[in-house]
């Protein structure tokens, strides 16, 4: 315990005196510490050692009106020009970040005007969508060769492997099947993956440094591709019963014929379902993020509050107490939202692909008296 206090206090110390350093040389832009994580871009950007920012350049392909190009995004220039830009070979620009056309995309400066080329560089989502998948893959192989390897009646596995058997069962039993029934096993790959993918993105854009720092489930692409899958399985394996309910529901005839009240409202719930995945995800992901770094940037803020240094100091020193203890809280607590939002995804999919299964209605025995 003792040993507990005195690192804690040498942290404290080295929270309080690191932020006076910093904006002793310089006043740090908030908005672009904030947007510079959560948006993509085409460098991994981990920190800065005094002038010198230690940044991993990406490849860059692009097919531009001069062919195809591979090349490293290191060859763009880190001044920027005139119009905030940074101009890299072969005619390509990377646009200012607050530029209204094109923010932060490379353009090609061809006739005075810009175009947009045909890009499918590796950027920092995709680095990391990549990071993520090779994760989720050895955490399921691995256990996955385990079963292959032994018998049902052997012991149970124990460490890692058992883990991923206690945490997969889990889901599957309490969610999957509960949910699905007997049809639980055509579906569970898929609702298995979209929750350990999910659950693994969120803990790795947590990890402050790389391989994690990625704000994958941030990005409204991966979200919208979740949903879409989610929609596209539900109502490709509806049953006729399903889609006889959306256009032609049991409610009285006034409320279907003349005007169609009924069925349009249940055809516009099959589009507000998968939309409720992906805006619920995206925006609980992004503002927890968000809000993890603003509270950590009020620190620098705190800092600079005024022009009496003294001032500053007393001010930055309360601040980073409160902001240090608040960081390591939303912190703690993002862990908890990454789990609940991975299974509310997983749940609520079960339960949209669950209710287009819909049986036809028998009529029920009569009492005989």
């Amino acid at each position: 315990m003792k040993h507990l206090k005195q690192f804690l206090l040498m942290a404290m110390l080295l929270f309080t005196l690191a932020p006076l350093q910093v904006s002793a040389k310089e006043n740090i832009d908030v908005k672009e510490i904030l947007w510079g994580h959560i948006k993509d871009s085409y460098e991994w950007h981990i920190t800065k050692v005094g002038d010198h920012p230690v940044v991993i350049h990406l490849p860059i392909i692009v097919k531009s009106s001069t062919g195809w190009h591979v090349f490293c995004s290191s060859e763009f220039s880190e001044e920027k020009d005139a119009n905030g830009d940074r101009p890299g070979p072969f005619n390509l620009v990377i646009k200012n970040a607050d530029a209204q056309a094109n923010p932060n995309k490379i353009v090609e400066k061809v006739g005075g005007q810009e175009v947009r080329p045909l890009d499918i560089s590796i950027t920092k989502t995709v680095c990391v969508l990549f990071i993520d998948a090779i994760i989720l893959l050895l955490c399921i192989l691995i256990p996955a060769r385990w079963c292959r390897n032994h018998k049902v009646d052997d012991p149970a596995p124990k460490g890692f492997v058992g883990l991923m058997h206690m945490f997969i069962m889990s889901v599957y039993t309490d969610v999957i099947e509960a949910t699905l029934g007997k049809e639980a096993p055509k579906y569970a790959p898929w609702l298995l993956t979209c929750f350990f993918f999910i659950f693994v993105a969120n803990i790795m854009g947590i990890v402050p440094f790389p391989p994690g720092g990625g704000n994958l489930t941030g990005n409204i692409a991966c979200t919208v591709f979740f949903g879409v899958t989610t929609f596209l399985i539900t109502n490709f394996t509806g049953t006729k019963e399903y889609w006889k309910e959306i256009f032609w529901p049991e409610v009285p005839t006034w409320l279907k014929v003349p005007v169609p009240l009924m069925p349009f409202i249940e055809l516009f719930g099959i589009f507000t379902k998968p939309l409720a995945l992906i805006i619920r995800l995206f925006a609980n992901m992004m503002a927890g993020h968000a809000i993890a770094l603003s509270f950590a940037a009020i620190i620098f803020i705190m800092f600079n509050i005024s022009e009496n240094a003294i001032a500053n100091y007393v001010a930055g020193t309360g601040m980073t107490i409160v902001s240090v203890a608040m960081s390591a809280f939303m912190m703690l607590l993002e862990v908890l939202v990454s789990y609940i939002q991975a299974l509310v995804f997983t749940m609520l999919s079960a339960v949209f692909i669950s209710l287009a299964h819909v049986k036809s209605h028998e009529a029920e025995p009569e009492v005989v008296k």
